[in-house]
């Protein structure tokens, strides 16, 4: 099934969610653009333009980048898909980012993902990670071809250092706490969704059923 050529949503969900595994599908099932925000930021800085330079000074640093930035690169991003179908995924991430996203874009569906958080630290500490692209996989659910091999690239993998079980529940806390005021405000506007389960083949089913409904819902109103 293909979405209509203006379905826009948004995806949210906190790290370890599942919420690479539900984009890939949602965009390969419904024929849908993906833009992910950390792979546009990794892009542009390994391309060193004006955005890239500036994002590795304030991640160097420690600090992060100020909304106006990524918002600008995101909003450029979503200017070349006019016409088409997306889902935008890790942004917008504060109030400011989604009321500027709002306000240049008809946002569809909100799609929000929630899983236990004990759920994800057990996750988190079987995670492995290719660094330079960004591929992760899950020791007992998405294992590598090869142990501790990308499948890709035959490079090593590794485990993030704030993946032990202490860092991966302040992280939580703190993404719960920043999203909280985000889920409030797209509840708001008539366009949040929330999906909950312990697992992506759990959660899945449910999320796909929606967005087809949504789809067949505006289909039906665009012929009107």
């Amino acid at each position: 099934m293909s979405a209509p050529r203006l379905f826009r949503a948004v995806i949210m969900g906190a790290p370890g969610s599942g919420k690479g595994t539900v984009s890939s599908r949602i965009v390969k099932t419904l024929n849908m653009e993906h833009i992910s925000s950390g792979d546009l930021l990794r892009a542009n800085i390994e391309q060193r333009t004006e955005l890239g330079v500036i994002a590795d000074k304030f991640i160097r640093e420690g600090k992060l980048l100020p909304d106006v930035y990524i918002t600008k690169c995101i909003l450029g991003e979503l200017q070349k898909l006019k016409g088409r179908s997306w889902l935008l995924d890790g942004f917008p991430r504060t109030l400011e980012q989604a009321g500027d996203l709002w306000r240049e874009e008809k946002i569809d569906a909100v799609i929000n993902l929630d899983v236990p958080f004990e759920v994800i630290v057990d996750r988190l500490r079987s995670r492995w990670v290719h660094l330079p692209s960004g591929r992760v996989y899950n020791i007992g659910f998405n294992d590598p071809k090869v142990p501790g091999k990308d499948d890709e690239t035959g490079e090593a993998l590794s485990q993030r250092p704030d993946d032990n079980p202490v860092a991966v529940r302040k992280r939580l806390e703190i993404y719960d706490a920043c999203t909280r005021p985000l889920n409030e405000y797209f509840k708001q506007k008539g366009v949040l969704a929330t999906f909950s389960g312990r697992t992506t083949d759990e959660i899945w089913p449910s999320v796909k059923q929606y967005l087809e409904e949504k789809i067949n819902t505006k289909l039906v109103c665009t012929a009107q």
